[in-house]
């Protein structure tokens, strides 16, 4: 029997560029809200108390401060960071499979301290604020943006964490080699025809889930719309049941 999806479980909202009231204010006015994103803008001005605030609230966290360092140093990170209670934390994929190892097994050692669920490691593998001719000029990386993102997915999958970051771009082929419950979150999503931001490799709702998205990371289209709560609706609908 196929598990019946949740349409509000597949979106997360980034809270970037919000604070305190604001982020109180957007869930008030979103009754079906899941999951929210913090990242750096928010958990730099407001703190680790906003984290327990959400937790208040009932809400599910992707915590994404992308700790990138040496191994001790990112593992110690994910140690702590799992004890907020955030169900998602991102870190560079980047920092290699002994950090990525390290930052697993402490995250796992963080939460239970303090008797909460592990959370889900996922490892970030090329932003979406990336073109390939940026990615190749300003890095000098010889590898297309795709085989890079194959590569840095791949050792996230090997090293034992949960999941990646990916854009939208990239979902479809790397389903295909790491199937559920292997995590593919996406950021860079965008209705038909609106406008970019600093995002570059993007997609709509429907295409990025058709093409296996687990969650679809959605900011300022929600979070700027005088209306979120029917606009999030809409997203909702366009799920496939």
């Amino acid at each position: 029997m196929n598990k019946k999806i949740n349409p509000s479980d597949k979106f997360i909202i980034a809270l970037d560029g919000m604070d305190r009231n604001s982020v109180l204010k957007l869930i008030e006015k979103i009754p079906d809200l899941i999951w929210v994103k913090v990242g750096l803008e928010l958990f730099v001005s407001e703190g680790p108390d906003i984290l327990f605030l959400l937790r208040d609230q009932g809400k599910k966290i992707f915590l994404d401060l992308k700790f990138h360092d040496i191994p001790t140093t990112v593992s110690k990170a994910c140690f702590f960071a799992a004890q907020t209670g955030a169900e998602f934390i991102s870190l560079h994929a980047c920092a290699g499979e002994k950090a990525l190892k390290m930052a697993n097994d402490s995250a796992r050692e963080g939460a239970a301290k303090v008797n909460l669920p592990a959370p889900t490691l996922l490892g970030i593998t090329v932003l979406t604020s990336w073109t390939q001719e940026s990615f190749s000029k300003d890095l000098l990386v010889s590898q297309s943006i795709n085989e890079r993102v194959n590569h840095l997915a791949s050792l996230a999958y090997t090293s034992g964490i949960g999941g990646c970051v990916c854009s939208p771009k990239e979902v479809q082929f790397l389903r295909e080699i790491h199937p559920e419950p292997f995590e593919l979150v996406t950021p860079g999503i965008r209705p038909l025809g609106s406008s970019l931001d600093d995002q570059a490799r993007v997609s709509d709702v429907s295409k990025a889930l058709e093409m296996g998205a687990s969650k679809l990371v959605i900011g300022r289209a929600i979070t700027n719309s005088n209306d979120p709560g029917t606009i999030f609706k809409s997203f909702c609908k366009k799920v496939v049941k």
